[in-house]
């Protein structure tokens, strides 16, 4: 295959990934933004699997940001004991909600900045709200995201910030795609392109990938 620029390289990546995920989605259950906006938060070092089993009883009791913005601590917490770090993300859900009602009316805004500002969201959250619920251009940087693409040779594997890895993505990633992009780097992750024992051998990806080429 012929040398392909970074931006050709994430377009071929695409379309390849295509096949195998011709619909990606996230993978956590949600019926409004709110919704999909706590469970993000909650998903942090936790698997999305996990967060769906807490969630419909979380948001049975606390269906709205009014409702959550007035809950007790304990009781929260009590609730997402299974996920770990329960008090901590109880506390930033709490906050979260609280943020939504003083800032945005208890609605969920749309912009970067906007969601940045609330407690518990970082760029990464704000990012797939952005693609998933406004359908703006995203670029969501998850460890799943962040060793594929430095392993595909997208991004340069010293660099550790996932807000540099994001930046950088923005350059080579066109904005069209980068929604469904990203959602293929978490699909693909845990499919395939594993942390421990990626299946290199069955990867429908490895004339591109830049650390199969240098170790064959």
């Amino acid at each position: 295959m012929k040398k392909l620029s970074k931006i050709q390289k994430a377009i071929e990546i695409k379309k390849i990934l295509d096949q195998r995920y011709p619909e990606p989605k996230c993978s956590l259950d949600y019926a409004s933004p709110f919704e999909l906006l706590i469970a993000t938060i909650l998903s942090a070092q936790c698997t999305d699997a996990r967060v769906n089993m807490v969630t419909p009883k979380l948001f049975a009791k606390y269906p709205m940001a009014k409702d959550l913005a007035m809950a007790k601590l304990d009781d929260v917490a009590n609730i997402l004991h299974p996920l770990g770090f329960y008090n901590t993300k109880a506390k930033n859900i709490i906050a979260c909600a609280q943020g939504l009602v003083e800032l945005y009316g208890g609605e969920v805004p749309m912009g970067i900045e906007k969601l940045t500002r609330l407690g518990g969201v970082g760029r990464k959250t704000a990012n797939l709200i952005m693609g998933d619920i406004f359908g703006a251009p995203s670029y969501v940087v998850d460890t799943h995201c962040s060793r594929i693409v430095k392993r595909l040779g997208l991004v340069e594997k010293s660099i550790k910030s996932a807000d540099i890895i994001e930046k950088k993505l923005r350059e080579v990633v066109p904005e069209g795609i980068s929604t469904d992009f990203c959602h293929m780097m978490v699909h693909f992750g845990r499919d395939v392109c594993n942390a421990r024992k990626p299946k290199c051998d069955e990867c429908e990806l490895k004339e591109l990938c830049d650390e199969i080429i240098h170790n064959s």
